[in-house]
């Protein structure tokens, strides 16, 4: 059985996939590996990513990184889930730089938007620490929102009435925590 992910795990994984990379690329961390190296969990059951441009020399590493640093890897990113806005790679916060891979965090606010319409408790929990350390902001992931509210469609498992209310939800609940001074 393999161990959770806690922050040594992916940044040794984040070498040794760097030593399978022939050429220039970015990994984009997403969910509980954008938790654990912001450090508000101490590890993750997976570490998610998405490789830009897909590498085949990437891909078939992966299995044996997975049984070697004995971590559980898939390739999932919010854009899988829901539209995200164009120039979301723009909107990725730097990791870090191994070899000839430059690693990110996937645009948070997609991530946020992932977790509230996924609806999890800790999904929950992730989406109030992104809010409580200002890393996303309630009314630009409202924005956020309604910017890409026209394309889900495109994703029929969707309900986008419940998913919109979703979303206002957290925009009220965490103007409610800053009216009263407190985080979660």
């Amino acid at each position: 059985m393999r161990e959770l992910a806690d922050a040594d795990r992916i940044r040794n994984f984040m070498r040794a996939l760097s030593h399978a990379a022939k050429t220039p690329g970015r990994v984009y961390f997403t969910g509980g590996a954008t938790a654990v190296l912001h450090g508000w969990r101490r590890a993750t059951l997976d570490v998610d990513i998405k490789i830009v441009p897909e590498s085949d020399a990437l891909l078939r590493a992966i299995p044996e990184m997975k049984e070697a640093l004995q971590i559980n890897v898939e390739l999932a990113s919010p854009d899988d889930f829901i539209p995200v806005k164009e120039g979301w790679a723009d909107r990725s916060p730097f990791v870090g730089q191994e070899g000839l891979l430059s690693f990110h965090h996937f645009d948070l606010y997609a991530q946020a938007l992932a977790k509230i319409e996924r609806g999890h408790a800790t999904d929950q929990h992730d989406v109030a620490e992104l809010i409580d350390r200002g890393l996303v902001v309630p009314d630009r992931l409202a924005e956020y929102f309604e910017a890409i509210a026209a394309n889900l469609y495109r994703f029929p498992a969707i309900d986008a009435g419940s998913f919109r209310k979703a979303v206002m939800d957290v925009v009220k609940g965490a103007d409610r925590r800053s009216d009263v001074g407190g985080g979660l």
